[in-house]
């Protein structure tokens, strides 16, 4: 039997009895292997109920339709798009709804979703479409010479996941995060219409959408501004034994005009191997830098990645040398490589096929990030990275903590910072066991928990709340007036991306696929309050 079942051979019954005379355009699957897939995430931390269908869409209309179709029912059902499935909490989860996989658009494409164009008012940009993977867009754009501006670690994401959130990475201190270098978007709103939106046009959609959780909309398209790309990258590494002079250097860094492009911060620490620092070193340097964690208990790193081409390759180094004055990093303890854009930007890839060789990749990923206040990050560290990470007797994984720029984030976004100038994001990317995860799942609720003590305002990143209470304290009493205004305007039947329980609709609409013979003409779809 053919697993994939088009919805215009379904018979559809709906509460009330009548029969439903659309016939919907799509392919629907409701059979284990795609059921199973889109139960689950990167995360494997949260398992709600599984979907009652998959939706393998041919066209942005067909998710429209879809949409339209839940929207217009008594009781509407939950839709969750899933790109690559890389949400921590169940974000592209639609617990009894559908799961769109928005992947499957590119099976109909013929490479159509990534177009370049110029324009001679905004310049160079990139059309591209909200399942594309981020390394499709690099590689697409270094075909005319350009590229984006703002990146995240991992390019193996999607377009549309990343600007639902914010898109962070070492660039993010002078270019802001992803969702401050959009132009444009195309946005499913949960009433199934499909809205063209920027900041002079639809600028309500626009704002809410970026950083807003898949709440208001589903992003078709993305208008990326782009810029000419630089050829290759000088990528450096600074060890400290002093989280002061760590911090204020990266302070320091990142105040500097057309200094750095990139700068991210790591910890090292005894209980973390070596093949889960974030950074690379030579490897005839590991026995040092491993005696000096023993020494310290913990070590700092500082990455620094100044870009270069062929007309600013000789001077880049005494660039740098510049930059570097008068910075307290441990002597003898900088690490210089010299390598391609696409080496650097795509570094993380390279660990990722490791891990999955091992299969070390599809297992619980019980991730914490913050965003700290600057005036608060000397307390985090003496209560965190030295007192609470210390504890646990399990191998942690990568270890995050770097400085970003407010005025680098436009606040009409959906997203939510600290209110200071600098703040920093830290990042404890833990990996476990399908077995032990709950330990770091205990860790990560003792750190929320001396936060809240010390009253250190943090704010979660790419993390989920349980309750109501805890997202309006998340979004503060003005942000949470927008955010429920904006899902009352965009989304009022509360249909899109239910996983991560900001709203709450008072009853849930279940949809159950019975399958009355053994044929694809003879499913049926039965709606439950």
């Amino acid at each position: 039997m053919d697993k994939r079942c088009s919805i215009s051979t379904f018979v559809i019954i709906l509460s009330v009895l009548r029969p439903w005379s659309d016939v919907l355009p799509y392919e629907l699957r409701v059979d284990p292997d795609a059921i199973g897939i889109a139960s689950t995430d990167f995360g494997k931390i949260v398992h709600p109920p599984k979907p009652a269908a998959v939706l393998y869409p041919s066209s942005v209309n067909d998710i429209a339709t879809l949409v339209k179709f839940s929207y217009n029912l008594s009781s509407p059902f939950s839709i969750a798009p899933r790109g690559r499935g890389h949400s921590l909490r169940g974000q592209a989860m639609a617990p009894h709804g559908v799961v769109v996989e928005m992947t499957s658009l590119n099976n109909y494409s013929h490479g159509s979703r990534i177009m370049v164009s110029q324009n001679p008012i905004s310049g160079w940009y990139a059309d591209v479409g909200g399942e594309q993977l981020w390394i499709d867009v690099l590689q697409a754009t270094l075909k005319h010479g350009l590229a984006p501006v703002s990146w995240t670690d991992y390019l193996y994401l999607t377009v549309g996941g990343t600007l639902s959130n914010a898109g962070i990475s070492g660039e993010t201190f002078h270019r802001g995060p992803q969702i401050s270098n959009v132009l444009e978007m195309d946005v499913i709103t949960g009433k199934g219409e499909v809205v063209t939106c920027s900041k002079d046009t639809n600028s309500q959609l626009f704002f809410a959408v970026l950083g807003g959780l898949g709440q208001f909309g589903i992003i078709t398209r993305a208008r990326i501004p782009l810029e000419p790309a630089p050829k290759r990258a000088k990528w450096i590494q600074l060890l400290y034994d002093d989280f002061s002079a760590f911090s204020r250097d990266q302070e320091h860094l990142i105040s500097i005009n057309n200094g750095l492009d990139y700068l991210e911060g790591s910890i090292l620490m005894q209980n973390s191997p070596s093949s889960n620092w974030r950074s690379s070193f030579p490897l005839f340097d590991y026995p040092r830098i491993s005696s000096l964690i023993s020494k310290y208990g913990i070590i700092y790193c500082i990455e620094a990645v100044k870009y270069y081409d062929e007309f600013t390759s000789h001077t880049v180094d005494e660039e740098i040398q510049e930059l570097l004055k008068g910075l307290n990093f441990l002597p003898g303890f900088m690490f210089t490589k010299n390598v391609s854009l696409v080496e650097f930007l795509n570094r993380v890839r390279s660990g990722e096929l490791t891990l999955r060789a091992q299969g070390l990749w599809d297992v619980p990923h019980p991730w914490l990030n913050l965003f700290v206040p600057k005036s608060r990050i000397s307390d985090f560290n003496i209560g965190v990275f030295r007192n609470i990470l210390t504890k646990l007797n399990q191998t942690i994984g990568p270890l995050l903590v770097y400085p970003m720029n407010q005025n680098k984030w436009d606040d009409r976004t959906s997203a939510v910072i600290p209110d200071e100038d600098i703040f920093y994001t830290v990042g404890l990317l833990h990996s476990s066991g399908i077995d032990d995860w709950e330990a770091f799942e205990n860790q990560n609720k003792e750190i929320l928990q001396f936060c809240y003590k010390a009253g250190i305002k943090i704010k979660l990143y790419l993390h989920g709340y349980k309750t109501k209470e805890d997202w309006m304290n998340h979004f503060g009493p003005t942000k949470w007036k927008i955010f429920k205004e904006m899902k009352a305007l965009f989304d009022p039947k509360l249909i899109l991306s239910p996983g991560l329980l900001v709203f709450v609709p008072g009853s849930v609409t279940r949809m159950t696929w019975r399958v009355s013979l053994c044929s694809r003409q003879n499913l049926v779809w039965t709606q439950r309050a």
